[in-house]
């Protein structure tokens, strides 16, 4: 089934994107056992105003519909003129496994070569292998991994250089 993506502005699209975004993000922080006090910047602990802050600085934000469910959320940020950050992507646990995830990711493609960018860039939890396999098979590569003071696990960087 085609996905909708709808621009994220009001408060009510705010509200229900973070919705989306803990519900579809709870399963990772569950699987990798990250709480609020070890992982606060995870998205499985998304408040409004972490939203209204992107919103503030110009950060592209889709809720993405199947019908008139929303089923997803995803982000997209300028780096620089050619490069931009995927963040967020989200799909609600019951629509996982249908082609919805990779809908996105092509539509991000689109989205980023329509903007004159080259590179789409993502950060993934560094030990989940099964999340960082889906990305190559989407053709990311891994450039580099990070360990950061404030998270409980690595971060691993992907790329992907557009047609």
């Amino acid at each position: 089934m085609a996905l909708l993506y709808k621009s994220v502005n009001t408060e009510q699209e705010l509200a229900a994107s973070v919705n989306v975004i803990r519900a579809s993000f709870a399963t990772v922080a569950e699987q990798f056992r990250l709480t609020k006090e070890t992982a606060p910047t995870n998205p499985a602990f998304i408040e409004t105003r972490h939203l209204q802050k992107m919103q503030k600085k110009g950060i592209a934000m889709f809720g993405v519909f199947c019908e008139t469910v929303q089923i997803g959320f995803v982000a997209i940020e300028r780096n620089d003129s050619t490069s931009f950050y995927m963040e967020r992507l989200a799909v609600l646990p019951e629509y996982r496994h249908k082609g919805y995830g990779r809908q996105i990711v092509e539509y991000v493609s689109g989205y980023v070569t329509g903007q004159g960018g080259k590179t789409v860039l993502i950060g993934v939890i560094g030990d989940h292998e099964i999340l960082k396999s889906w990305y190559r098979e989407r053709g990311f590569i891994e450039c580099n991994t990070k360990r950061f003071a404030h998270l409980p696990f690595p971060v691993c960087y992907m790329r992907k250089e557009l047609l």
